[in-house]
């Protein structure tokens, strides 16, 4: 089964932060789904970190080792309803619409998500447990 990364579960990878090694594991042996939209949050995310020149080999190879998906009106109108919700980033609603649509785990650390895991309809595996 594909897991789903969010922004969060990505800049952990890049970075090496303490979840990279779980996240590497998981992507190696079941594959990993990212929504362009949140590809895209990582990229400016890491052109701020490291500046343009930086950021954009280090995404593109991710960029390539990613199953992406594009939003089409599903997905927007998907994310729409999550984000209508409240508490939510529009970039966290596309990342929990596309775990939906591919009915696969979202892994993130990000609180805002875990906070709601309850009233998601797809599993979300918190990254900052151990």
């Amino acid at each position: 089964m594909t897991i789903v990364l969010d922004t969060w579960a990505l800049i952990a990878h890049l970075r090496d932060e303490e979840a990279a090694g779980r996240i590497r594991e998981a992507w190696i042996r079941e594959g990993a789904a990212m929504c362009s939209i949140n590809l895209g949050e990582a990229l400016y995310l890491e052109m701020r970190a490291r500046g343009p020149e930086g950021a954009d080999g280090t995404i593109e190879r991710a960029r390539q080792e990613l199953n992406l998906v594009h939003p089409d009106w599903e997905l927007v109108t998907a994310a729409a309803r999550i984000k209508a919700g409240g508490g939510l980033s529009f970039a966290d609603a596309f990342c929990i619409a596309t775990a939906e649509r591919m009915a696969a785990p979202l892994w993130t650390g990000d609180p805002e998500i875990v906070d709601r895991a309850q009233e998601l309809r797809c599993q979300v595996k918190d990254l900052r447990q151990l």
